[in-house]
C-alpha cells in the first residue's frame, strides 16, 4: 500500500519541464506538524512544483514568485477524510439512482461532490465502496488535474458475502443479479479470488464488509457476516499483494474477529466492546468513528420526511445512538483514531462536521485535528507525504480566521485551501 499510494500522489504532482516559480505562504500563526501541538508564528512556506522546499522565519518572498498573503489567518495542513463514497449521496431517490445512473453518470456527480469536499478544507479522501469504473476514473482525473477535486485513495467496490452488507439487496432478484458486484464472496478461496480481482482492477485499499450495515435494505442484523477462515483469507490476500485492508464493522463480533485475522482498522466500530478494544491497542488497528454517519442516520430515521426503508429504519435507530459512547470509551483507552464521516451518508462538504462531534466524544480540539491529519497519514502509509507542513511533503495546506485550537468545529469555515501547491480557494 506504501509504495502504490506513493506513486498515486506522485502522479498528482505537475510535470514541469523546468523549476517552477516559487509560491510564498505568509502565514501569522501555522500549525506545522499536529503531532506537536506547537503554533509558530510569522512563518513563510515556499512552494513550488506541488511540494514545500523550504520554511522560513518571518514574512519572505523573492522577485518573480507568488505572494499568498494569511498573515491573518491560522495555517494548517489539508485535511484527511478517511472514509467518504465521493460519487452519490443519500437522498429519497438514492434507491432509484442505482437503476438509472450509469458509472459515468456517478462520475460526474463525483465530480461535483470532489469540488465541495476540496472547497471544505479536505486534500485527500479514501473512497471506500464505490462502483470501480466509476470511482477509479474520478481519481485518474483528479490526479491529471482535470477536475478540482481532493486526492483521493480508492478501494472500489466493497468485498461481502452474498446476501450481506455490500451486495445488492431489496430489488427483483434478476435485477439484483444485474446489479451484484464482482467483488461478492463465499468461502476463503472465493474470497481470496474477490480481493486479488479487485486489486486487478485498481483498488489501492480493500475495504470489506465484516458486519451487516445499516443501509443495506435487508434484516440480516448488525452483526458478524464473513466467517473467521474467509476474514482471514481476505487479509492475509490483501497483505501479500501489498494492500491495507479496512472493515466496515457494527457488532463486536465482526470487530474481532476482523482484527484477529490482522485486519488493519474498523470503519464505524458501533459495538466495540473492552475485549475488542484490547485486541486493537495490541494490533495497532486504527478506529474510524463515522459519528456524522451515525448522527444523520438518527435524524432522518426519526424525522417527519423518513425515507429509510423499514429494516433501515430500525438498524439505524439500533446503532446510532451508540457511536459517541463507543468513541469516547474507545478514546479514553487509547485506541488511534483516524478521521472519517461516511460523507455520501450524510453530505459532501460538510466533513468537517466531524470535529464537534469528535469533541462531544473527549477528544480535545488538538486531538481532533491530528485525528485529520498526521493520524489519517499514518493510517494510508502516507505520514511522508501529507499530515503535516514540512519540506518535502506535499503543499497541501489550508487556513481559518479563527484559531482552531480553541474549537475544532471553526474548520468547517476554511477560508484558504491548497492542494498540491495549487491554491483553489483564497477568501
Amino acid at each position: 500500500m506504501g509504495a502504490l499510494a506513493a506513486a498515486l500522489l506522485a502522479s498528482s504532482a505537475p510535470v514541469v519541464a523546468q523549476p517552477a516559480p516559487l509560491t510564498f505562504v505568509q502565514a501569522g500563526r501555522v500549525l506545522l506538524d499536529p503531532a506537536s501541538g506547537r503554533v509558530e508564528t510569522q512563518k513563510t512556506l515556499i512552494v513550488q512544483n506541488g511540494r514545500i522546499v523550504r520554511v522560513a522565519d518571518g514574512y519572505v518572498a523573492e522577485p518573480g514568485g507568488r505572494v499568498v498573503d494569511l498573515k491573518d489567518s491560522f495555517v494548517l495542513p489539508g485535511l484527511i477524510d478517511s472514509h467518504v463514497h465521493i460519487t452519490g449521496e443519500q437522498t429519497p431517490t438514492t434507491r432509484l439512482d442505482r437503476l438509472t445512473q450509469s458509472a459515468a453518470d456517478q462520475a460526474f456527480a463525483g465530480a461535483r461532490f470532489a469540488r465541495r469536499t476540496l472547497m471544505a478544507g479536505f486534500t485527500t479522501v479514501a473512497d471506500l465502496g464505490g462502483d470501480n469504473e466509476a470511482v477509479f476514473a474520478l481519481r485518474a482525473a483528479a490526479a491529471r488535474g482535470d477536475v478540482a477535486s481532493p486526492r483521493i485513495i480508492a478501494a472500489g467496490s466493497s468485498i461481502s458475502v452474498h446476501g450481506g452488507h455490500g451486495d445488492v439487496n431489496g430489488y427483483r432478484e434478476d435485477v439484483m443479479h444485474v446489479l451484484r458486484p464482482g467483488s461478492v464472496c463465499s468461502g476463503a478461496d472465493d474470497c481470496r479470488r474477490a480481493v486479488r480481482e479487485q486489486v486487478w482492477k485498481g483498488a489501492d485499499i480493500i475495504k470489506i464488509t465484516a458486519t451487516g450495515g445499516v443501509l443495506s435494505n435487508t434484516a440480516a442484523g448488525l452483526g458478524q457476516q464473513f466467517s473467521d477462515a474467509e476474514l482471514e483469507a481476505i487479509v492475509d490476500a490483501a497483505h501479500r499483494m501489498g494492500r491495507k485492508v479496512t472493515a466496515h464493522a457494527h457488532g463486536a463480533d465482526g470487530i474481532k474477529s476482523f482484527v484477529k485475522a490482522g485486519g488493519d482498522s474498523i470503519e464505524h466500530g458501533t459495538w466495540l466492546d473492552d475485549e475488542g478494544i484490547a485486541l486493537m491497542k495490541k494490533n495497532g488497528a486504527y478506529l474510524v468513528p463515522t459519528l456524522m454517519a451515525g448522527d444523520f442516520v438518527v435524524r432522518i430515521a426519526k424525522g417527519p420526511n423518513n425515507f429509510f426503508t423499514p429494516a433501515q429504519t430500525a438498524k439505524a435507530l439500533q446503532a446510532g445512538p451508540l457511536m459517541l459512547d463507543m468513541t469516547r470509551r474507545a478514546h479514553k483507552a487509547g485506541v488511534k483514531i483516524a478521521f472519517g464521516t461516511d460523507t455520501g451518508v450524510s453530505a459532501h462538504g460538510d466533513n468537517a462536521g466531524e470535529f464537534a462531534l469528535l469533541q462531544q466524544a473527549g477528544l480535545t480540539p488538538l486531538q481532533a485535528i491530528q485525528t485529520a491529519t498526521v493520524n489519517a497519514a499514518a493510517h494510508f502509509g502516507l505520514e511522508n507525504e501529507i499530515g503535516s507542513l514540512a519540506p518535502g511533503k506535499a503543499a497541501d495546506i489550508i487556513a481559518v480566521k479563527g484559531d482552531p485550537l480553541a474549537d475544532a468545529g471553526i474548520l468547517r469555515q476554511v477560508s484558504f485551501v491548497m492542494k498540491g501547491g495549487e491554491v483553489h480557494k483564497q477568501q
